[in-house]
């Protein structure tokens, strides 16, 4: 089963707060996203943000005009969004700490839309996926949307690989064997990313649809500028820039890209 407090303490120390503004991955990834919530998002929507961090895209969609109630596990987390929030013109409507796995706060049907941009990333356990998304489901509306992010099979595996350059402390031989035998990663140490889980595409199709979903569209986020960040944003000539980000936007929905290129994300309707 997941170790939640192992999640909740790797939160208290990382600052998942700046981590979309600290370096350029995390400005694509920003930029990305708000494409999609921008094509996707319906004008006016009641909107939970689960496992919304801080609040980043919470403070984001509020700025907008929507009624934002964020959730996280992190009460660390929390804080820093309820801190910021007293200090904003477009208010979240509350922030609360939630586990993703009980979402008893709130009413059936309360949501037009969930955003679940991190629970998915974490569950290790298929029950405790299903039980997420069954959840996600009663509070949605009927024909609700939901935005899931995930890290697919074959990037988060790959990435072990790379972490076991960077950090031989947390991995061995025997969580490698694992990683890539059952898409489960878990970290020797406490420090740097905890637990986590990498399905392949068709792995998550077949979760939404078991939990009654429909699937819009599953694309990869950082696509094609996976790891070309830092270039990207290096680049001088605005026309060129531009071009690239549409071809990123454009090529997102090829499976070989969404398999290879870092988070991706479904998007489904209740």
């Amino acid at each position: 089963m997941t170790y939640f407090l192992k999640i909740k303490n790797y939160y208290a120390e990382f600052n998942e707060k700046d981590r979309l503004f600290s370096d350029n991955s995390g400005k694509l990834e920003f930029e990305m996203t708000k494409r999609i919530l921008e094509k996707h998002l319906p004008k006016k929507a009641k909107i939970l943000d689960l496992g919304g961090g801080a609040g980043v895209y919470s403070f984001y969609l509020a700025k907008l005009g929507y009624e934002v109630y964020l959730a996280d596990l992190s009460e660390d987390l929390i804080k820093q969004a309820k801190e910021q929030n007293a200090k904003e013109e477009n208010k979240i409507i509350s922030c609360d700490v939630v586990n993703a796995l009980d979402l008893s706060l709130y009413e059936s049907e309360e949501f037009d839309v969930v955003l679940l941009f991190g629970p998915l990333y974490h569950l290790l356990e298929e029950i405790e996926r299903e039980q997420c998304l069954k959840e996600v489901n009663r509070v949605l509306k009927k024909n609700g949307m939901v935005l899931a992010s995930f890290i697919p099979y074959l990037s988060g595996s790959i990435a072990i690989i790379d972490r076991y350059f960077r950090h031989p402390e947390q991995v061995n031989i025997n969580n490698l064997d694992k990683v890539f035998k059952t898409g489960k990663f878990n970290n020797l140490s406490n420090k740097g990313f905890q637990e986590g889980y990498y399905p392949s595409v068709k792995e998550l199709e077949s979760l939404f649809e078991k939990c009654n979903y429909k699937k819009l569209e599953i694309k990869s986020i950082r696509g094609i500028g996976y790891e070309k960040e830092d270039n990207i944003y290096n680049i001088e000539d605005k026309k060129v820039f531009n071009k690239i980000m549409n071809l990123i936007e454009e090529t997102s929905i090829k499976p070989e890209i969404i398999e290879m290129c870092g988070h991706a994300m479904y998007i489904g309707i209740k």
